[in-house]
């Protein structure tokens, strides 16, 4: 991924936070020497085999992007943050200085091997788990409870993996290269946008630039 030093991000706790945040997960490999993708909910867990952590999931049997598992093949995964359109009429320098618009975003990229895990048991504990972490904040949890049977015929229809985290990058595009004063100014346009994802990217910029808020806000 190109990343411009004023957009890079190392810190590994802020790239695990949005990991954990953004979990629907964009993995991309191969299948039959082309490219291809799969769209799925991830959980980072902490590994033996990597400082970074790993990632955890499954994918339907009937998918061919698992058979490409077998080989030592790196796959990337990719973590996608908010993001929004930037409008020229943002920044109060546009009045003496012409500009573009442009879009920002907040994406951290992971790459392993992904290791399968097919195992009945690993694969239900992975699956309560994701059950567990999603239904968290529901008022009346599901409690995934089902028929022995039924639950016997599912786990034979996925396949689970872990892929321990080789390398990341983390891209945080929010005007880190602007004046101070353009800052704000997206700053207060994103956080006054009727889009839950541009008032999110806004909260992103806080510590990221130079951000001053309106005494009295909510955070």
């Amino acid at each position: 991924m190109y990343i411009p030093s004023s957009f890079h991000v190392e810190d590994l706790p802020t790239l695990q936070d949005v990991m954990r945040r953004y979990s629907f997960a964009t993995l991309i490999g191969t299948a039959e020497g082309v490219p291809f993708a799969t769209h799925l909910p991830l959980l980072l867990r902490e590994s033996p085999l990597s400082p970074y952590g790993a990632l955890v999931g499954h994918l339907a049997r009937a998918n061919p992007h698992w058979r490409q598992f077998l080989s030592d093949r790196e796959m990337l995964v990719i973590f996608q943050g908010p993001h929004s359109y930037i409008s020229p009429s943002w920044y109060p320098t546009a009045e003496t200085a012409p500009t573009v618009p442009t879009w920002n975003y907040v994406t951290v990229h992971a790459y392993g091997v992904p290791q399968i895990r097919d195992d009945a048991e690993w694969l239900e504990s992975q699956l309560h788990d994701l059950i567990d972490t999603y239904e968290a904040d529901q008022p009346a949890p599901w409690p995934g409870v089902l028929p022995d049977e039924y639950t016997a015929r599912q786990l034979k229809a996925i396949v689970g993996f872990e892929l321990p985290i080789a390398r990341l990058e983390g891209k945080f595009k929010l005007g880190q290269n602007r004046a101070p004063v353009d800052q704000q100014g997206v700053f207060a346009a994103l956080r006054q946008s009727p889009y839950a994802e541009a008032r999110d990217l806004a909260q992103f910029m806080i510590g990221a630039c130079a951000i001053e808020e309106p005494a009295g806000s909510e955070r």
